[in-house]
């Protein structure tokens, strides 16, 4: 006969593991739902900028900041090398071109100046007695070409004579032949003297215009140090505005030594400094324009710097038509640059969370609000307002465009 055996009631030993295999699966579940813990962030919505991506025109400028400045400024370096005797005129005033603005002195110049001026002397001297003594020459050798002209003239009638006396036997032979040799000798020697004469004159030429060249390259060359000596006056380049002096009475300054600037104020320029990643973009002739007073002015880019310093360019612009009134050196605008023309484009909000990912990736925000989800994407051209979104986004999607560093390595964002 069999026996019913009463099932036993309360857990048994299985029952633990399908319990504890139970809550690994729900565990599982709840990690694949919510994420890895090591990559959420949790933090309150009110605390995060959010912004929605709309699609628009986009204006393809960047504001920048600009200074007034001269159209142009003459820097002033020294000339001359000396010390500071006396400073004439301050900063900021008003100068015309030539205006003294500081003396200097320099001994050694004054040395120099009195070393060239008795070289010059002596020079002048030696010219002098050059002079005297080819005139006295030039004097002795035409009176010996007299005297051998005059023994010539005297040798040859004689011998003429001598000759029609011999030719009738009224003289001896030898009376005949000696006067003949004289006269023969008289020519040879006036020959002489005369080519000689010819030479010394031609020599007196050459040499005192040679004399004469010298004289004069000291004389230039005196002249240009009486100029150097001019040059420790320190003049205004040009008319303006003194801008700096970078000098004090008793001052030693170097020759070649930057001490001070004219600014010309003529006309104006506005000075800017722009992020390079511009660079590429920002080229001459690029129309700006800024607002003053409730009127637009409208400026002209003419110059681009290519150097880049601490990851900026430098511009100028000019103005291409009326300026605002009270202008002055100094004064600062907020200038839209046009870099290109608008068009429409998908465009997302500027935000600092540019600096957090360089505009590679961005978290978007779901539906429902409650979560966010790092998405890449590509940006494209920016202005002062938006970034031009070329791939990753959809129109009316919501993004959060505040900072990321307090999110750190998080791809998923719960907001609460």
């Amino acid at each position: 006969m069999d026996i019913q055996l009463e099932k036993k009631k309360g857990l048994r030993p299985k029952h633990y593991g399908y319990i504890a295999l139970g809550v690994l699966l729900l565990f599982v579940g709840w990690k694949m739902i919510m994420g890895n813990t090591g990559h959420t962030f949790r933090t309150e919505k009110d605390k995060l900028s959010i912004a929605e991506v709309v699609q628009g025109k986009f204006d393809d400028y960047i504001t920048i900041n600009g200074t007034v400045a001269p159209i142009a400024t003459i820097y002033m370096d020294a000339y001359e090398g000396g010390r500071v005797t006396e400073k004439l005129i301050e900063e900021g005033a008003m100068v015309q071109k030539g205006d003294i603005i500081l003396k200097l002195e320099n001994i050694g110049l004054y040395e120099q100046i009195l070393n060239s001026e008795s070289n010059l002397a002596l020079k002048q001297n030696d010219l002098r007695s050059t002079k005297i003594t080819f005139d006295s020459r030039q004097v002795e050798g035409r009176k010996s070409l007299a005297n051998a002209q005059y023994e010539l003239t005297k040798l040859k009638r004689n011998f003429e004579q001598n000759q029609a006396l011999y030719d009738d036997e009224l003289i001896s032979k030898e009376e005949y032949l000696t006067s003949k040799e004289n006269f023969e000798l008289s020519q040879k020697q006036h020959d002489i003297v005369k080519l000689q004469t010819e030479h010394d004159d031609e020599m007196r030429s050459t040499s005192l215009a040679g004399l004469d060249t010298d004289l004069e390259r000291m004389r230039k060359t005196l002249t240009m140090v009486y100029e150097r000596l001019d040059h420790l006056n320190v003049r205004a380049p040009a008319d303006g505005q003194l801008g700096f002096l970078d000098a004090e009475i008793g001052q030693s300054i170097g020759q070649g030594e930057r001490i001070g600037q004219i600014n010309v104020l003529t006309d104006y320029k506005i000075e800017a400094d722009i992020d390079e990643h511009y660079i590429d973009r920002v080229k001459r002739d690029l129309n700006a324009t800024f607002e003053r007073n409730g009127t637009e002015h409208s400026l002209r880019l003419r110059k681009v710097y290519p150097e880049v310093r601490n990851g900026k360019f430098k511009i100028d612009l000019v103005f291409t038509g009326e300026k605002p009134q009270n202008i002055r050196a100094g004064q600062s605008y907020n200038i839209k640059l046009q870099l290109g023309e608008s068009s429409d484009a998908l465009l997302l909000p500027k935000g600092s969370f540019f600096q957090s990912t360089g505009g590679q990736w961005i978290f978007v925000v779901n539906p429902d609000g409650n979560r966010a989800l790092k998405r890449n994407i590509r940006i494209g051209k920016q202005n002062s307002r938006y970034y031009e979104v070329l791939e990753g986004l959809e129109n009316g999607e919501k993004v959060i465009t505040s900072n990321y560093d307090s999110f750190g390595e998080a791809d998923n964002i719960v907001l609460k």
